[in-house]
């Protein structure tokens, strides 16, 4: 009996180092404050990889602010920080806003966050502020006191008084872009969206209702040419999704009766470095 007791007590505990040595990779990748030293590249998904040879965006550019710069997440691959200066840049000359405030990108190595977002992990994933820049020259304590605006009303079935045609203007832009793959903003946006467009609607498809984004809107740019290790995300249905939208809004408004047996909720699993691409750990360490 008592050898048995001992044995439980050993086994036990091996297991108990055996788990705590397993260090999650939001720690790892969250602890690195630069990128690695290899070419830039996109790796996996992107909500489970990496980046490597993270490019940094600059504090502050002639048309852009990145904010919560304590949080050390304006680094992107270099496709992302170009896309930052056009899109600016055209806030900047046809909708009359000073630019605009760049808001979390990814970690200089990218990988899972310690805080926040599940995706943002290959340097291919902007937010972009939905207020309106006055001016561009904040401190980097306004950066981090400063809040955005939000554009819902509703719960978000429509828009509210926040929300601007240059808003639509820039979203149309971002939209219209050959290396964006999708922009997710809440419901009620696309769906005055898709009341205002007029002429070509293409861009259209790849506006796309989700949950939140009415502080911000996301912007999710396509693997880069020649990107081998990176994966798309499957495109977006056929159409312009605008009655997509609208059964979001309608589920907001009326919400459909709960399921009187819902499944189990499964816990989500936390990655640890093995559970990423390969590659990741080579870029973990360079």
């Amino acid at each position: 009996m008592i050898r048995r007791f001992a044995f439980a007590i050993l086994a036990s505990s091996l297991l108990a180092s055996s788990g705590s040595a397993q260090t999650l990779a939001k720690e790892q990748f969250g602890a690195k404050r630069n990128g690695s030293s290899e070419r830039s590249a996109p790796i996996g998904g992107y909500a489970k990889g990496c980046l490597a040879g993270g490019a940094q965006l600059a504090e502050t550019g002639p048309t852009w602010q990145a904010m919560r710069l304590s949080r050390n997440r304006n680094w992107a691959h270099p496709d992302t920080l170009d896309f930052v200066r056009d899109l600016s840049g055209f806030a900047a000359k046809q909708s009359g806003w000073a630019g605009l405030y760049i808001g979390d990108m990814s970690q200089p190595r990218g990988g899972p966050m310690l805080t926040g977002h599940r995706s943002h992990q290959t340097g291919m994933d902007i937010d972009v502020w939905m207020l309106p820049p006055k001016r561009l020259n904040l401190s980097p304590r306004e950066r981090e006191n400063l809040s955005s605006i939000s554009t819902r009303r509703a719960n978000g079935a429509y828009v509210n008084q926040n929300w601007t045609r240059q808003h639509h203007n820039i979203l149309k832009a971002a939209a219209s872009d050959r290396r964006v793959a999708r922009i997710f903003v809440f419901p009620g946006a696309k769906v005055q969206m898709c009341k205002d467009a007029k002429g070509n609607r293409n861009w259209l498809r790849k506006i796309r209702p989700w949950w939140g984004h009415h502080y911000h809107f996301h912007v999710r740019l396509a693997c880069p040419r020649g990107a081998r290790n990176c994966v798309d995300q499957a495109p977006p249905p056929a159409g312009d999704g605008c009655a997509d939208a609208e059964r979001w809004v309608r589920d907001i408004l009326n919400p459909p009766p709960p399921n009187p047996n819902p499944p189990a909720a499964t816990p989500r699993r936390e990655f640890v470095l093995a559970d990423l691409p390969r590659q990741c750990s080579v870029t973990l360490s360079r």
